[in-house]
């Protein structure tokens, strides 16, 4: 099943592009386990998920240590029916209605906690949309049951869920929310953003 993400990284500084280019050996333990595509607007990283949330995590950390508001925007998908399969999409970490909600919800929220700290602040808005499938409002709704229990969860907003805390708790949640909840073989995508270093969060 092809899964990846299209992900544009902000600094907002002057340097910005020193930021950018900093950060980017953060990708290096990533790169052979990834098919990354770079251009004007964004950078693809195609690869699995337990691959692609750790990339971004790692990408975004580096650059988020500079000092500087950092956000990281991104729209992320798997199973697509418009996407041709991909070997280097291979996953074990996706799991769906197959398994019960309940101990999906469960091995979710153990996998946050087991999360080590980055020691970096951030915030997150995302959305989760579950394509296809008559029953998506309850994988919606387990979803943020997840959410609410995950310890980085801030509040909901109109169109999208609220994420406060460490980076590294935020991007485990986020991976969590795009691989236990929606059909393992179905089509789901997170819409993403993340920030680091806000003035306006003072």
């Amino acid at each position: 099943m092809f899964s990846g993400a299209q992900i544009s990284l902000y600094p907002m500084a002057d340097d910005f592009v020193g930021v950018i280019l900093g950060a980017l050996g953060a990708l290096d333990p990533w790169r052979d386990r990834l098919r990354i595509e770079t251009d004007d607007i964004s950078t693809l990283l195609v690869g699995p998920p337990e691959v692609l949330f750790p990339a971004m995590r790692d990408l975004f950390v580096a650059a988020a240590g500079s000092g500087k508001h950092c956000v990281l925007s991104a729209a992320v998908s798997r199973g697509c029916p418009g996407e041709p399969d991909d070997p280097i999409c291979r996953s074990h970490e996706i799991g769906g209605p197959a398994i019960p909600l309940e101990e999906r919800k469960l091995a979710a929220l153990r996998a946050v906690q087991a999360t080590p700290s980055t020691n970096q602040p951030t915030a997150a808005q995302f959305s989760l949309y579950v394509m296809g499938t008559g029953d998506h409002m309850d994988e919606i709704y387990g979803c943020i049951d997840f959410l609410k229990q995950s310890g980085v969860y801030e509040r909901s907003k109109h169109f999208c869920t609220k994420l406060r805390g460490d980076a590294g708790a935020v991007f485990a949640t986020l991976a969590e929310a795009f691989c236990r909840f929606g059909p393992s073989a179905g089509h789901v995508t997170l819409d993403i953003t993340v920030s680091a270093n806000s003035p306006s969060a003072v």
